[in-house]
C-alpha cells in the first residue's frame, strides 16, 4: 500500500496552499482533486493583504501579480443608478481605494506597524488557481493528481487508510497516511464521513452568475474604472479591467432560475443591449455555516469544508488560506518530532474562533447591501440615495480588524481599526529597517526570534527544539511598536511569546509546541 506523510483531499486554493506549505517545510503530501483541472467558475475576486503576506512566505506573489489586474489600477466601489449614461444612468457614491501601486507607496511612508507587507490584489480564481498549480505539480514533496476522488477513509490510532477513486475509469485504490486534510469544499465528503455537523444557516438567499467576456467598456467602465459597479439588484465584478467580468443579481421575485434568459438579465441590469460572450451562467444559493469541529482523531477540515460565508467582505478563500497554512506548519512540526500532541489540538482552538468572526462579519457586510436594497426601492431621489450610502458606509472593503487583527487568545477587537500589538497570538506587525528591507523578510521558515536591545536571547536559542533563526532589530523605534525586547514569532508570522528576559527556555518551548 502507497503510503505518505499527508493527504490533502481536495485541489482548490485551501488544498494547494496546504500542499505547498507542507513542502516548505519538508513534508510529503499527495493532493487529490475530483475535477479534471481548476476551475472554470470566477468564484472570489479578491486576495486581501494577509493572504499575500502568507503566499509572499511561500514565494508565490510576484507569481500571483503576474496574471492580477494591473497594479496601477484601483479598487473602487461605484454605486450607480445604470450604466446607459445615455438613458440617465448616473453615479451615486464612489468609495475610491487605492491601487496597489498607491498601496505601496502608502506602507513605505507609514512604518508604524499598522500596515501590511503586502497590498491586496485583485484577481479571479480562475486567474489564482492555474498559478498555484504550476507551483505544486512537479515539486519533488507533492504528488497532485487531478481527476481523482477521496472514495472513503478509516482512521486508527496510528493513521488513515484512504480509498480513492479515479474519475475516468473508476479504478481504485488505497493509500495509507499519517494525516487526512479535508479540503473539499462546501459539499465535503471527509467531514460528512466524519459526521461533523454545520452550525448557522443554510440557504440564506438565492443568487445568478453571469460570466462573460465583453469589450464595451464604454458601457461596462461607463464611469470610469472601478473594481465593482453596484446597483440595489446586483454588483458588476471586474475581473481583469479589460474584457472579463461577472454580474452576481438577484433572480426576479417569482422567477424560476432555471428559467432565466441570461442575456435579457444582463440588459436589463445595465440599462442597455451591448456586445459579449457569455462562459457561465447559473443560480446559486449563499451559507452562513461553520463546521461544529476542525476535525477528528487525524483527520482535519480546512477552507469551505469548514466555513461558507456570503461573499461578501472576500472573507471564504480568504479565511480558508490561514486554515491552511496554520495547520500546514503544525501538521509538519508534529510529523519531524518538534511537536506534543496539543500543537494539533490548537487547530481548532485557533482557527475555529476566525471562522466564527469572518462569518458574523459577512452576515453584517450582507444586512449593509440588504438595506442599500431596501433605499433604492423607497428613495427616489438620487442624490439623497447617494448620501444614504455614503452614510451606511463600505465596511466590507474597510475591515482592516477583521483581515489582519485576529488573534489566537481569545481576544476580539475593533473590526474596522487594525491596532498593531506583539501579544501572544497576534499576528506580528509589519515595519521596514534602517536598510530599507522589510522585517517579515528576515523571517525565517521556521521560528524566528526578534532581539532588541541588549536582552539576552540564549535561553530560547540552547534549548530550541525546532529551527530557530534570530534577528536582532537595532532601532529604538521599532523596539516601541514591539512592545517587548524578545519577541517570539511562528512560522505563520503570529506571536508565540513575548519578554524582556526569559528564565527558562524550555517551558515557552513546551508550551508554544504543545
Amino acid at each position: 500500500m502507497h503510503h505518505v506523510p499527508v493527504l490533502i483531499a481536495g485541489g482548490g486554493p485551501v488544498g494547494m496552499t496546504l500542499a505547498r506549505a507542507l513542502a516548505l517545510h519538508g513534508v510529503r503530501c499527495l493532493l487529490v482533486e475530483r475535477n479534471p483541472s481548476t476551475t472554470r467558475h470566477p468564484k472570489m475576486d479578491i486576495t486581501n493583504g494577509r493572504s499575500m503576506e502568507l503566499f509572499r512566505r511561500l514565494g508565490l506573489a510576484d507569481k500571483l501579480r503576474a496574471v492580477a489586474v494591473p497594479e496601477a489600477n484601483n479598487f473602487d466601489v461605484s454605486w450607480i443608478t445604470s450604466l446607459a449614461r445615455e438613458k440617465g444612468g448616473r453615479e451615486l457614491h464612489r468609495f475610491r481605494y487605492a491601487s496597489v501601486v498607491e498601496k505601496r507607496a502608502e506602507i513605505l511612508a507609514r512604518n508604524d506597524g499598522t500596515q501590511p507587507r503586502e497590498p491586496a490584489m485583485r484577481v479571479s480564481q480562475v486567474m489564482i488557481e492555474p498559478v498555484l498549480r504550476d507551483a505544486i505539480v512537479g515539486h519533488p514533496l507533492i504528488d497532485a493528481r487531478w481527476g481523482v476522488a477521496l472514495e472513503d477513509f478509516e482512521q486508527d490510532a496510528e493513521g488513515v487508510t484512504v480509498t480513492l477513486r479515479a474519475m475516468e475509469g473508476g479504478s481504485t485504490e488505497q493509500v495509507r497516511c499519517e494525516f487526512l486534510a479535508g479540503c473539499d469544499g462546501g459539499s465535503s465528503r471527509v467531514r460528512a464521513k466524519l459526521d461533523i455537523a454545520l452550525e448557522g444557516r443554510a440557504a440564506v438567499a438565492q443568487r445568478y452568475m453571469i460570466h462573460f467576456r465583453s469589450d464595451a467598456r464604454d458601457l461596462l467602465q461607463a464611469f470610469g474604472v472601478a473594481w465593482h459597479y453596484q446597483t440595489g439588484k446586483g454588483t458588476l465584478i471586474a475581473q481583469d479591467d479589460k474584457d472579463a467580468w461577472t454580474l452576481q443579481t438577484r433572480p426576479p421575485p417569482g422567477v424560476d432560475p432555471a428559467s432565466i434568459d441570461p442575456n435579457a438579465l444582463l440588459d436589463a441590469w445595465a440599462g442597455r443591449s451591448f456586445e459579449r460572450e457569455i462562459l457561465v451562467a447559473n443560480p446559486w444559493v449563499t451559507h452562513l455555516l461553520l463546521a461544529e469541529r476542525y476535525g477528528a482523531g487525524r483527520v482535519f477540515l480546512a477552507g469551505d469544508s469548514a466555513h461558507q460565508y456570503i461573499p461578501t467582505g472576500g472573507y471564504g478563500m480568504n479565511t480558508g488560506i490561514g486554515d491552511a497554512v496554520d495547520l500546514g506548519w503544525k501538521l509538519a512540526a508534529t510529523l519531524k518530532g518538534y511537536a506534543g500532541p496539543g500543537l494539533l489540538a490548537s487547530y481548532e482552538k485557533e482557527r475555529r474562533p476566525v471562522g466564527l468572526r469572518n462569518r458574523l462579519a459577512s452576515e453584517r457586510h450582507a444586512g449593509v447591501r440588504i438595506k442599500i436594497a431596501e433605499l433604492y426601492e423607497s428613495e427616489r431621489d438620487s442624490d439623497a440615495l447617494g448620501r444614504a450610502i455614503a452614510a451606511l458606509g463600505n465596511a466590507e472593503n474597510e475591515s482592516w480588524g477583521i483581515e489582519f487583527g485576529y488573534r489566537y487568545d481569545g481576544v476580539d477587537g475593533d473590526p474596522v481599526i487594525y491596532q498593531p500589538t506583539t501579544a501572544p497570538g497576534a499576528r506580528l506587525p509589519s515595519t521596514f529597517l534602517r536598510d530599507g528591507s522589510a522585517l517579515y523578510d528576515h523571517l525565517g521558515p521556521w521560528f524566528t526570534l526578534l532581539r532588541f536591545g541588549d536582552a539576552d536571547p540564549s535561553p530560547l536559542i540552547d534549548s530550541a527544539p525546532v529551527p530557530l533563526e534570530t534577528v536582532i532589530v537595532d532601532d529604538a523605534y521599532l523596539a516601541s511598536i514591539y512592545e517587548a525586547r524578545l519577541v517570539l514569532v511562528r512560522p505563520d508570522t503570529h506571536i508565540a511569546w513575548r519578554g524582556n528576559a526569559c528564565d527558562d527556555g524550555d517551558a515557552v518551548w513546551s508550551r508554544v509546541l504543545g
